[in-house]
């Protein structure tokens, strides 16, 4: 078997690079810019990825990437991960995060996200052993990069880097998510004092075929006005965890929206509660137990807002 070695992104690996998704997606990976090698070296330069590659006799075969918005300091995403068909079998795509785990630490992150597939479950179990804690679904998140008709749901993990704890606030948890809201707690800690919101207190825009919302607060005249959207539209709310977050699970529950979980604010210290509406009720297998759950609710929940 041939040596493989990891060494960090050259400028000269971008058409490499580009290649290795072409040869696993065709033309289907949702992140265009692993098209355009110009991108791939344009996303370094300024310092938003930071990239290793895998090398077997100078030839690229394996990359993946720590990838950090502007703003976003703090918190970065394991991400863009993928190894040539021909080098599969040797652990190459554990070896790569793993290092950049350690870089993250150089880099100043307090924390990194991973986005895990569930077209099959491989993803899963290499997160979780990685250190990484789910927390999340992202139902029909983006469209599928196998080329398939559907589109694929994402399950959501985090590691602290460091011994960086992000906890959660010290919330009355409804009865429908507390064992696993209490599980989070275990897992992240606990704090009376929940982060400052940053930014704005509403955001929206279209992403990828899906509304994509980031709200500090639900308010009565907000509620109403999401529930006159068409039921149709796949809708992701990102709504703060904090006081007031189990009435808005109730009353999202009550206009359609199905809690998936909570993920990490990109933009301070502190949590996301989220909910989605109009994705397709799908039957999925997950490794972690409490993301089965969640998988298992938001299907009867979709379910009962297509009858």
């Amino acid at each position: 078997m041939d040596e493989v070695t990891l060494r960090r992104y050259r400028s000269a690996d971008a058409p490499a690079v580009s290649g290795l998704f072409q040869k696993i997606y065709g033309e289907h990976y949702p992140q265009p810019h692993v098209y355009l090698p110009c991108m791939i070296s344009q996303n370094h330069t300024e310092g938003r990825w930071h990239s290793l590659v895998a090398v077997v006799e100078d030839q690229v075969c394996g990359h993946a990437t720590l990838s950090r918005q502007p703003g976003t300091a703090s918190l970065a995403e394991l991400a863009l991960t993928v190894v040539h068909p021909d080098s599969r079998g040797q652990n190459i795509a554990t070896q790569l995060s793993q290092q950049l785990l350690i870089h993250a630490q150089a880099l100043d992150c307090r924390g990194v996200t991973i986005k895990q597939m569930t077209h099959h479950t491989y993803t899963q179990r290499m997160a979780a052993g990685l250190g990484f804690h789910s927390s999340a679904l992202l139902p029909d998140y983006a469209p599928s990069p196998f080329g398939g008709p559907g589109r694929e749901t994402l399950v959501v993990g985090y590691c602290g880097i460091d011994g960086h704890q992000r906890p959660l606030p010290i919330l009355e948890w409804p009865q429908t998510c507390r064992e696993f809201m209490l599980h989070l707690q275990t897992v992240f800690g606990s704090t009376d004092n929940p982060a400052p919101w940053r930014g704005p207190k509403r955001h929206v825009e279209h992403v990828s075929g899906r509304y994509d919302m980031v709200l500090k607060s639900l308010d009565e005249n907000l509620l109403k006005q999401l529930e006159q959207l068409p039921l149709r539209w796949l809708i992701s709310i990102r709504l703060r965890l904090a006081e007031g977050f189990a009435s808005a699970l109730h009353k999202l529950a009550t206009v359609g929206f199905a809690f998936t979980g909570v993920v990490p604010d990109d933009r301070s210290e502190g949590w996301l509660a989220l909910f989605h509406r109009g994705y397709q009720p799908s039957s999925l297998t997950m490794h972690c137990p409490h993301m089965q759950r969640l998988q298992d609710q938001a299907r009867e929940v979709g379910e009962m807002h297509q009858e």
